[in-house]
């Protein structure tokens, strides 16, 4: 394939410009903003000095050169001058108060500790400043949920108490939120800041777009990915939101946007798809064309005011209630202008298919059980900048009901719940949700696909496959039950057979299917950068929700035509990601990967990001399919989702990224969807993904998934439904060759709940993701390398060797650099999970007043720092450390030079518990 080199400078632009174009502007009196050439700024929050690039988990583990906070940005600009005398005071406060990191996993408070800003020092600050800006700070991350609570949903008392005591001094105070998601908004109304401004969480150029905005460099473009409601508990989807064991999805269709449109709209405070400028745009609508199959709306943005900026233009159905109900507004098509200068005007163009249009009928109200109808009755489309701008475009009738698609009814509820659903006098009213009507062991009875009879090894090669010398069937045919069984494991993490630090290998990952030639494929974690925790840096990109809110697909398309780029020059096939489950609450912990409460915005967004990254052989792993919408009890919880909503609310960008987008990796769920859990859920993965949308990549559980036979307790290991389902691989083992993961795969086959068919299929889909990836034809090539991107991209961290303490004695270190500002990691491959004792010989030179440090990192986490006097003495030092993974890394870091390293070692000392 053509050779690239990655453009650092562009990649930094690019990311820079998505940053500011996602930042969001929703109040902005007395034109409080931009901050006006040579005025003095008085910074407030300590969050300026402990910027949120992204949240925590895997989303966010993002090894970087840099990251540019937003008071990084304000020193660098030379557009004002900034308080120093304040941000002393902030910087003699954090000598006591640090940043708290938490403990563990996901343990990271979402907010940190705030300054308590008296009245005197905000005035004191006043009388010697022009402005304000306040800048709140939340995190968010994987495995914990936010919550309605005072430092996380909502501000905490200091917070409020700074924002009293700045917004009494100041007359002029804007607000800058640095958070993944949106969060409570009333304290707006009562202290009255001038400016308000969304900033999320931009990635390592954030702090720079930022501060663009605030500068008036760039004019804020941004639109709300989400409803901003006057209180949490006006989500209808609230009511159940963190319960340990079911999740009912009462509100239905009627989520976010569609709700309060239809029957809230007093309970909002700012609509979906709003957001301000610096200048005025007026939006004339010129025609509406109804065509055979699609509608088209021609419109004219023109800027009226004073400065250059873009608008962004949304399309809005209204359907007629008819028997389904429908909801009031629903998102049809947007688009983004270009920058236009003052009087200048854009035409847009906006189509899209009438089929969009179209209910979904699980109940067989309308005579068409499991069927897209658009009922009769008048269709009114509006265009306008927000939700609630939306001006009459045009309409059309249908004077009878048309059946748009006949499908199969798939993943229905099998208990009975009550719905929201609107009548046909507009009235929020509540009905039983159909259950399952169909016998779901017959319909897989009838789908099991017929085995290729085995051959054993004919000396075909998967490069013979590749290069069309042999069919995919013949190879497969050499293939053992126990190489099938092999085939569907995933090493990791921090598997030794790809790139260093990422999360997982998949194909090639026993000594017999290397031998057949099959490349092991690597896959990272995402979605906003690329996790290596052997200590190799990446490009952090701006999270999901900010990315949305830009409303800019071509600007998207432009940072993952880069990403795709840096995944090649990594050696990484696929990233885990991008997320794209639905905002269903504002409370969800991984809210700020995703993208929004709508699921067009959410497709589409994913869609362009994969056709970016396809064009270098890499992709993304569209994730978490479906209704992952809890992070608290994520292994344990159970969806409880009527069809309808299924298809026309949670589904359904995951459909447009897989027709539009083209995608080839899909990762399951934690949870269970309807009583099954989603890894091994047939009609999810293989009626619906497969049959209907014509997916032929793989699908991934997620990281040591649990599965579950129906009516049974999901448990991890239990591969025979996920076989079954088509889940192709199982992610991940610490050892594929020996079943480390104990699943029981061919257990299943040999009782004939499994068929070696099945397993050739799955074995069918791996094989072919992989011929499609650039590791085939890096590995044809031998090189080991794809293209010139690695040239410009930062040089992975190099690992010295592999280690397996199974047979290992010690590591001789006497030939490591130990020069200043040095690095070497070591791979450990452990025998037992456990607590270690880690004994490193090590001394310094430079008399005994020198001291002389170097910091340990087990997995690219600080375990501490060693300081040593330079005695020229030998010293052993002895950490404990834990091993939890098969595959780890060990990183001496030098921060100075002069010392001299001897011998490490390592001795098991107990065990640890696997949960």
């Amino acid at each position: 394939m053509e050779k690239v080199k990655l453009d650092l400078e562009k990649y930094a632009a690019i990311s820079r410009q998505a940053a500011a174009e996602g930042c969001v502007l929703l109040r902005n009196e007395k034109q409080a903003l931009p901050i006006k050439k040579g005025e003095k700024v008085s910074v407030f929050g300590r969050i300026q000095f402990d910027y949120y690039k992204s949240g925590t988990g895997s989303g966010g583990l993002v090894n970087t050169e840099y990251v540019v906070g937003i008071l990084d940005a304000l020193k660098l600009s030379d557009e004002l001058v900034l308080n120093q005398e304040l941000i002393d005071t902030y910087e003699e406060w954090l000598e006591d108060n640090p940043f708290d990191h938490g403990e563990g996993w996901a343990q990271e408070p979402w907010t940190q500790k705030e300054m308590p800003v008296s009245a005197e020092l905000a005035q004191k600050s006043a009388a010697d400043s022009d402005l304000a800006v306040v800048i709140l700070g939340r995190t968010a991350g994987e495995d914990k949920d936010n919550s309605a609570t005072k430092g996380s949903y909502l501000l905490t008392d200091t917070e409020e108490e700074m924002l009293a005591s700045v917004s009494e001094a100041f007359d002029r105070v804007a607000v800058v939120l640095n958070v993944g998601n949106i969060i409570d908004m009333k304290w707006v109304d009562k202290y009255q800041p001038e400016a308000v401004l969304y900033a999320w969480h931009g990635g390592m150029e954030g702090g720079n777009g930022t501060v663009d905005v605030l500068t008036g460099k760039v004019n804020p473009s941004g639109k709300l990915s989400d409803t901003i409601a006057v209180d949490i508990s006006d989500y209808p989807s609230m009511d159940d939101f963190g319960n340990k064991d079911t999740l009912i999805y009462k509100e239905d269709i009627y989520v976010g946007y569609r709700y309060f449109e239809t029957a809230a709209k007093d309970r909002v405070i700012y609509p979906f798809g709003y957001g301000l400028s610096y200048t005025e745009f007026e939006i004339d609508i010129l025609s509406f064309e109804e065509g055979e199959d699609s509608l088209t709306v021609e419109l004219e943005v023109k800027n009226t005011g004073d400065l250059a900026g873009k608008e962004v233009v949304q399309v809005y159905a209204a359907k007629p209630l008819g028997k389904l109900g429908k909801a009031a507004r629903t998102l049809e098509a947007f688009a983004k202008t270009n920058l236009l200068e003052p009087g200048q005007s854009q035409k847009l163009s906006l189509s899209f298919r009438k089929e969009q249009l179209a209910s979904y009928d699980d109940s067989g109200i309308t005579g068409h059980k499991s069927s897209y109808v658009m009922e009769a009755g008048e269709y009114k489309i509006y265009a306008g900048s927000d939700v609630r701008k939306a001006e009459l475009a045009g309409s059309f009738e249908i004077d009878s009901l048309e059946v748009i698609k006949e499908l199969k009814e798939a993943c229905a509820p099998v208990e009975s719940f009550r719905r929201l659903k609107v009548d046909s006098d507009g009235r929020m009213t509540e009905e039983e949700v159909p259950e399952r009507t169909i016998d779901l062991d017959q319909r897989i009875a009838a789908k099991r696909p017929e085995a290729i009879p085995s051959t054993g090894d004919q000396g075909i090669k998967l490069k013979d496959v590749y290069q069309e010398k042999a069919s995919l069937e013949d190879f497969i045919a050499q293939l053992s039950d126990q190489d099938l069984a092999c085939l569907m494991r995933g090493e990791g993490m921090n598997s030794p057979r790809v790139t260093p630090g990422t999360a997982g290998a998949f194909g090639g990952v026993s000594e017999n299917l290397t031998d057949f030639g099959i490349p092991a494929a690597c896959c990272a974690d995402g979605p906003s950068g690329i996790r290596m925790d052997c200590g190799t840096t990446a490009f952090s990109l701006p999270n999901g929700t900010s990315l949305a809110c830009t409303f800019n697909l071509d600007l998207v398309a432009k940072l993952f035509d880069l990403m795709g780029q840096e995944l090649l020059a990594n050696q990484i096939e696929t990233i885990l990601g991008p997320g794209m489950n639905i905002h269903r609450t504002p409370l969800n912990g991984r809210n700020f990967e995703y993208f929004s409460e709508d699921p067009l915005l959410t497709g589409k967004m994913a869609a362009v990001q994969l056709r970016a990254m396809n064009k270098y052989k890499v992709t993304g792993t569209i994730k978490h399919y479906v209704a992952n919408n809890q992070e608290a009890h994520r292994h344990d919880v159970n969806s409880v989702v009527s069809e309808r909503a299924l298809r026309e609310i949670y589904l359904k960008g995951f459909e447009i990224a897989v027709k539009e987008g083209e995608a080839a990796s899909i990762m399951s769920t934690y949870g269970g969807l309807n009583g099954i859990w989603t890894a091994g859920n047939y009609d999810l993965l293989t009626t619906i993904l497969r049959e209907e949308w014509g997916f032929d990549g793989i699908v991934m559980t997620d990281w040591w998934a649990r599965i579950n036979e129906e009516g049974e307790k999901a448990r991890k290991g239990n591969t025979i439904p996920m076989v079954r389902a088509q889940n192709d691989l199982y992610m991940v083992c610490e050892n594929p060759e020996e079943n480390s993961c104990e699943d029981n795969t061919l257990k299943g086959l040999a009782e004939g709940k499994i068929t070696r068919g099945e397993l050739q299929r799955n074995a069918a889909n791996i094989l072919k993701f992989i011929m499609d990836s650039a590791v085939m034809e890096r590995d044809l090539s031998g090189t080991g390398e794809e293209s010139d991107a690695a040239e410009s991209a930062e040089e992975p961290v190099n690992v010295m060797e592999y280690y397996d303490l199974t047979e290992l004695d010690a590591i001789d270190l006497s030939e490591v650099d130990t020069s200043k500002g040095e690095s070497v990691v070591f791979g450990i491959i452990r025998g037992e999970r456990g607590i270690y004792k880690l004994k490193l010989e090590l001394k310094a030179s430079g008399g005994e007043v020198a001291q002389v440090p170097v910091s340990l990192f087990v997995n690219n986490k600080l375990d501490s720092t060693i300081t040593i006097n330079g005695t020229g003495e030998w010293q052993t030092v002895e950490k404990e450390i834990s091993l939890w993974s098969k595959n780890n890394y060990i990183k001496l870091y030098f921060a100075q030079s002069g010392m001299e390293l001897g011998r490490m070692t390592f001795e098991f000392e107990k065990e640890i518990e696997s949960n």
